[in-house]
């Protein structure tokens, strides 16, 4: 009975961190550093890219939707602002800006004031060198709750033009054949809501130092 009565103290000294923080992350938060790719939910075909340039508009490399889920020149890496920003491990929180870097290209997903080839409206490319761009390369995540989780579907609004990332249908011919165009449209709307699928996702901690992979 001795031993008993001193280790409750400790149960429950090991208890009072979980009962005092409501607002740890729920183990299916999105996270710094994870690498994933994106289903828009409308039109069912993962967020893509790949050394194919545009031929008209900015020329940098094409931005597209496609139905295969096993490509893997759909992974996308999630990073903030600056890596400082956006720690390893670290839960996104609703609200917070984003970069997605292309795993295969090194190259970030942006938009700028050019015209998408199909659709006339905004373009979307992969820009940069190493996970180093500019200033267009920052999205808003823009959900419901305090974190990005999982199973939700989000948005994702471009910190400088305001547009949303969207895909509404249209088809591309040769040489990309049957893969959608990916665009920046101004209203929110059923086009752009995307959820996160496939991938290597860092648990979710609020101590950077604290993190593994699933």
């Amino acid at each position: 009975m001795r031993g008993g009565r001193r280790l409750f103290p400790l149960l429950l000294l090991a208890l009072l961190p979980g009962l005092c923080h409501g607002r740890e992350p729920a183990p299916g938060a999105v996270t710094c550093g994870s690498v994933l790719k994106l289903l828009n939910t409308r039109h069912n075909v993962r967020l893509h890219s790949h050394e194919v340039k545009y031929g008209s508009g900015s020329g940098q490399q094409s931005v597209t939707g496609v139905e295969a889920s096993d490509d893997a020149n759909s992974y996308w890496r999630i990073r903030g602002r600056s890596d400082s920003s956006c720690q390893r491990g670290t839960p996104v929180k609703c609200g917070q800006a984003i970069r997605l870097t292309h795993v295969n290209t090194g190259k970030n997903l942006h938009t700028h004031h050019f015209p998408s080839p199909l659709s006339n409206n905004q373009e979307v490319s992969a820009f940069g060198d190493d996970g180093e761009g500019d200033d267009l390369d920052f999205w808003i995540v823009q959900c419901s709750g305090t974190y990005w989780e999982r199973e939700d579907a989000v948005r994702f609004r471009h910190v400088g033009t305001e547009v949303y990332l969207s895909i509404t249908g249209e088809q591309y011919g040769h040489p990309i054949r049957g893969q959608r165009e990916v665009h920046g449209m101004p209203a929110a709307n059923h086009h752009n809501y995307w959820k996160a699928m496939e991938g290597v996702f860092i648990k979710p901690s609020l101590d950077p130092a604290k993190h593994d992979e699933l």
